[in-house]
Parts: C-alpha cells; sequence; structure tokens
C-alpha cells in the first residue's frame, strides 16, 4: 500500500481506537431495495415456479417481481441461487450399506497384497456407427475432417474390467448382453490375469452378475473374490477412486 494510506489508518486508529478501523459511509445513491424485498425474491426464487416453465429465468423473475434483470442478477449470485441447474440423487437403502461401502473403499486404498482389483461394469445398448465416407486425415493448417452422415450397424454391449491401480481396462464387445456373455468375459479376465494373482471384482447388482452359473464359476477359483456394491448405490465404485 502506499504510506499515506497507512498513515491515515494510523491516524485514524490513534485518534479513535478500533472504532476508527471501521468504514465510514461512502456517497453516491442510496438503496432502493429494502432487505424485505430481498427476501421475497428469494422466497419466491425456492419456493414457486413460473406458469409456463420448469424454472424461473433472469427475466421471466424480473417481470414478475418489477425489477430490473440486473437488480435479479445481482441478489442470485449474492445467495448462490442457479434455478436452471439441477442435479440428481438416490439413497441407498441396502442394510449393509456401510459395510459394503468400507469393503470396497478399503480395497481402493489398500488393496491386498498379490492381487489385483478389478471394477467391473458392462454398457449395453451402444449404437455402432460408422460414417458414410472414410475421415480425411489432419494435414498442415487442415483439422480432421469427417461427414455428418453416419451408418448403423446395430447395437452392441461392452463389457470392461478397470484396473484401478494402474488404469488399465479389459474389455470385449458381444452381440447379447446375458450370463452366458458375462460368464465369457470372466474367462477373458481369468486368461489375461498371471496365475499367481489373487483377483477381487468389485460389480453392481444386476441379475446378470448373480445367476447360479455365474456363482458355480467363481466357487470353483479361490483366487476369485467377488464384492458388490450396496443396492442403488452402483455410483460407489466410480466416485471413489
Amino acid at each position: 500500500m502506499h504510506e499515506h494510506t497507512v498513515g491515515k489508518w494510523r491516524r485514524r486508529f490513534l485518534k479513535d481506537r478500533v472504532e476508527g478501523l471501521l468504514d465510514e459511509a461512502r456517497p453516491g445513491r442510496p438503496r432502493t431495495i429494502e432487505d424485505d424485498q430481498v427476501a421475497a425474491v428469494i422466497e419466491r426464487t425456492l419456493r414457486s415456479k413460473p406458469a409456463d416453465a420448469t424454472h424461473w429465468s433472469i427475466r421471466s423473475m424480473a417481470g414478475e417481481t418489477g425489477f430490473s434483470h440486473t437488480t435479479i442478477r445481482r441478489i442470485w449470485t449474492a445467495f448462490g441461487l442457479q434455478p436452471h441447474r439441477s442435479e440428481t440423487f438416490k439413497l441407498s437403502s441396502d442394510p449393509l450399506f456401510v459395510d459394503k461401502v468400507r469393503d470396497i473403499v478399503g480395497l481402493y486404498l489398500s488393496p491386498p497384497n498379490r492381487a489385483l482389483v478389478l471394477s467391473v461394469d458392462e454398457k449395453s445398448q451402444i449404437q455402432a456407427l460408422d460414417r458414410e465416407q472414410p475421415v480425411l486425415p489432419m494435414m498442415p493448417g487442415v483439422p480432421e475432417r469427417r461427414t455428418p452422415g453416419y451408418v448403423r450397424h446395430g447395437t452392441t454391449s461392452l463389457f470392461a474390467a478397470l484396473d484401478i491401480a494402474s488404469g488399465f481396462v479389459i474389455g470385449k464387445c458381444y452381440k447379447r448382453h446375458r450370463a452366458a456373455e458375462f460368464l465369457d468375459f470372466l474367462k477373458q479376465i481369468d486368461a489375461q490375469v498371471p496365475a499367481d494373482l489373487d483377483i477381487h471384482i468389485i460389480m453392481d447388482n444386476y441379475a446378470t452378475n448373480k445367476t447360479a452359473l455365474v456363482r458355480a464359476w467363481l466357487a470353483r477359483r479361490p483366487r476369485y473374490h467377488a464384492h458388490f456394491t450396496p443396492t442403488s448405490a452402483s455410483w460407489r465404485p466410480i466416485l471413489t477412486p
């Protein structure tokens, strides 16, 4: 700061002590909106919706209250209100929720020795699309170019296992999404993981993952350890790492 600024505040402190450090009233246009009017805007934003829309916009709220849109913007910004945004949530009703979360988080934070921790999931109904014409490669001064039109080749299902320690992914696509395909994918994992490593598989509660055929295959292989996410909480293995 400039020495004159420091000197001004020192003189004010010597004269009025702590009270002298308080900012004085500044000249300018007086307030035209009272606190109760600001509270009314906030209350309407939080408790109501416009008749012809899913949420308030700055201009629709301005038209409803009679204030300018800049005033509404300042109020919303000051109180962190964003009516156009929404997020989703779902609470798990699994009675073993805490135990399962601790089990999975423990695997991520402190994986067992001589073991591989895999987060397994599937993505079904993926559209297999191809461009109508070959993609033109990038050249100096010209970006890669592709046609907007595409050709459909049906759908496919992707099974994938993520090694959370290295980021390596074991994946395979199948035409269908059944227990038979999931069991074949487990065999793909078994073939690619060294035989001297235990395998901890974290997966959700999809019916394909719990069939008698899959359970019997896992039971015959002691090195496999299945860990299921809590019911209605399949986001857990994705969020934790």
